[in-house]
């Protein structure tokens, strides 16, 4: 089994990595950082699967595209997509600069868009398959100081819903998974009490126990909120 993982260094991606490895997964991974990459590749090969990790910068298309074709070259078929990475620059919709926006987009919304595009049509193709795309509880309701990335990930969202719309009838499954504040590298340095965030473990064994429902069972979105944050 292969499964394609975005952002895998860190976090979310990491976890997520690590929990499908230990189940057997051989592991197509990307990040901008190429020595985390290959610390990533030597964890998971410990589980005695094959790594495939590609330094990738998911916020400029010609690199997206040119994982995507690594990928496909390194698993003619794809049991699972997870499109994890993303940014966040905080700031209103109305003062934050164009740069912040475009920047967001390309990376919370176009990589995931030639990912499931293209990840989706050889699921299509092989009648099988398991897209998950890891947003927000911001793709439901705006978040405060965060005008951009809300309307990144109600549109990542979107594209969760035309995805799952497009392949369900050729048994390609596809999921939201829309996690409150997670404890990443991005909250290093809180005072905050780490234990009262979402771990990215939870949203990593979730997504393993998604993996072995029945075959004609779809999560359509999962929420994963802190219980006291």
């Amino acid at each position: 089994m292969k499964a394609i993982i975005t952002g895998a260094t860190k976090g979310i991606g990491k976890a997520v990595a690590i929990e499908l490895a230990q189940s057997g997964y051989d592991i197509i991974a990307c990040a901008r950082n190429g020595e985390e990459l290959q610390e990533l590749a030597n964890e998971l090969n410990s589980f005695g699967v094959d790594v495939l990790a590609i330094k990738a910068d998911m916020g400029k298309k010609e690199e997206v595209l040119h994982f995507i074709q690594k990928a496909l070259a390194f698993a003619p078929q794809v049991h699972v997509l997870v499109n994890n990475v993303g940014i966040f620059k905080p700031g209103s919709l109305l003062d934050e600069t164009d740069e912040a926006f475009e920047l967001q987009q390309n990376v919370n919304v176009n990589a995931a868009y030639y990912l499931g595009k293209h990840i989706g049509v050889q699921m299509r193709s092989q009648g099988f398959g398991h897209i998950f795309n890891i947003c927000s509880v911001a793709s439901k309701m705006p978040v405060e100081n965060a005008g951009s990335y809300s309307v990144t990930k109600a549109a990542m969202l979107s594209l969760n819903h035309v995805l799952r719309s497009e392949l369900a009838s050729y048994h390609v499954k596809v999921t939201a998974i829309i996690p409150g504040s997670t404890y990443t590298a991005s909250w290093e340095g809180t005072t905050l009490d780490q234990n009262k965030f979402v771990q990215s473990e939870d949203i990593a064994k979730a997504i393993g126990t998604i993996l072995k429902l029945s075959d004609g069972a779809n999560v359509d979105e999962l929420v994963l909120k802190p219980l006291n944050f």
